[in-house]
């Protein structure tokens, strides 16, 4: 199961971008965050929960998620 996470604020421009970790251990799980088209994540517009997953990745990627890559944003017409 893939987990996304978007930011939610309104009033912050829609990203087109999203940092991607991808689970070492199954290719199909993955965390998501939006970012601009560098891969910076701007952490002030993440809820608390969408901050801690991302802190996680980061201190986990190289060895239970892959270093991240920068992808188009997945829409749920994407899915």
């Amino acid at each position: 199961m893939a987990h996304q996470h978007f930011c939610a604020t309104a009033s912050r421009q829609h990203p087109v971008s999203e940092l991607r970790f991808v689970s070492r251990s199954d290719q199909r799980r993955y965390l998501a965050f939006p970012c601009d088209a560098a891969g910076r994540v701007d952490l002030d517009a993440l809820n608390e929960r969408e901050r801690n997953d991302y802190l996680f990745a980061r201190a986990v990627m190289g060895r239970d998620f892959a270093y991240p890559v920068v992808a188009a944003r997945r829409t749920a017409s994407n899915d």
